[in-house]
């Protein structure tokens, strides 16, 4: 659909005064709402497409401030990923304010959302604007990603907004998908046999927000944290203090800083509680290409290696 020129391996070969160079066929523009998003993206579309993220990598989504410069990249997009279930509460503006064509698609249509503050379980609907389906902060927990089941279903749905948008590319976007699914279930089966082996009396750790819901219902551990499934919502004295309570009874292993929030909370709690700081957790955003989680994946491993070496005192 987008191609001027399509071979078997996807490259057009070029030559000029003699010489052959070789030009890509990254044609597809895609433009994710942040860094987990994207890595999936990248992982179904390969060589086929250029994406580009707006948060940025060690960055909130639950509070991030678009810039201009955002408008013009969702202007010139050909597919615009977001997670929905609430967490990108900027992106509606945006949407509007780029006057972008392309379809918006969210993510995580189709998975099982679980309630988030004050709310019950529901289904997530199909909409056709980020955050205009009656999603807000607190309705839902819209971290879905932490669990890797869920993790399938977004790239599944990348592959086929991939495919509707590029119909000459839908067999590789497919070949790559089913390649990295495997991938992820193989990861799945990983991360369930390293926390069976933590004993179930070592498996409550603190981290920083409430974003890892997903992960305590699909994996078994138990997460307390001071602030919501929103990280706009600050911690007051009485939560805190609340907290330091509840961990003395539940006898948790360990607290843990997120890449994406101020340090200084986790480490109050852990000198009233007594607790070491079991090392930094990536929760809402990749690290940069140098760090331990620059990709889904390595994301996973990371966390799972830090907390069970938390958990098991190693």
């Amino acid at each position: 659909m987008f191609r001027t020129l399509r071979l078997a391996t996807y490259t057009s070969l070029i030559v000029i005064g003699g010489l052959a160079s070789t030009a890509s066929a990254a044609d597809l523009k895609v433009v994710a709402s942040f860094s987990i998003i994207a890595d999936l993206a990248r992982n179904v579309g390969g060589d086929l497409v250029e994406v580009k993220t707006l948060v940025p990598v060690d960055g909130d989504a639950h509070t991030y401030e678009p810039r201009p410069a955002d408008a013009a990249s969702l202007s010139e997009a050909n597919v615009v990923l977001v997670n929905g279930l609430g967490l990108e509460g900027f992106m509606s503006r945006l949407i509007k304010t780029s006057g972008t064509k392309a379809p918006i698609v969210e993510v995580s249509k189709g998975v099982k959302p679980l309630k988030g503050e004050g709310e019950e379980h529901g289904e997530s609907k199909e909409h056709a604007d980020a955050d205009q389906d009656g999603h807000h902060h607190g309705a839902f927990d819209p971290h879905a990603w932490q669990a890797i089941p869920n993790g399938e279903i977004y790239v599944k749905n990348i592959t086929d907004a991939f495919c509707k948008a590029d119909k000459a590319g839908c067999t590789t976007f497919t070949a790559n998908s089913q390649a990295y699914l495997a991938k992820l279930k193989a990861l799945d089966k990983d991360v369930q046999a390293e926390i069976a082996a933590v004993p179930k009396n070592k498996r409550t750790i603190i981290t920083s927000h409430d974003a890892f819901g997903y992960f305590e219902h699909e994996y078994g551990l138990k997460f307390l944290a001071p602030e919501g499934i929103s990280t706009e919502a600050e911690a007051s004295a009485a939560d805190v203090a609340k907290l330091v309570d509840q961990v003395k009874e539940d006898k948790a292993s360990a607290v843990f800083v997120e890449n994406i929030t101020n340090p200084k909370l986790i480490e109050q709690i852990a000198r009233e509680t007594g607790l070491k700081v079991g090392g930094t957790l990536y929760s809402d955003a990749l690290s940069g290409a140098d760090g331990p989680a620059s990709t889904y994946i390595d994301m996973f491993r990371h966390n799972v290696k830090t907390m069970k070496a938390a958990m098991l005192g190693s």
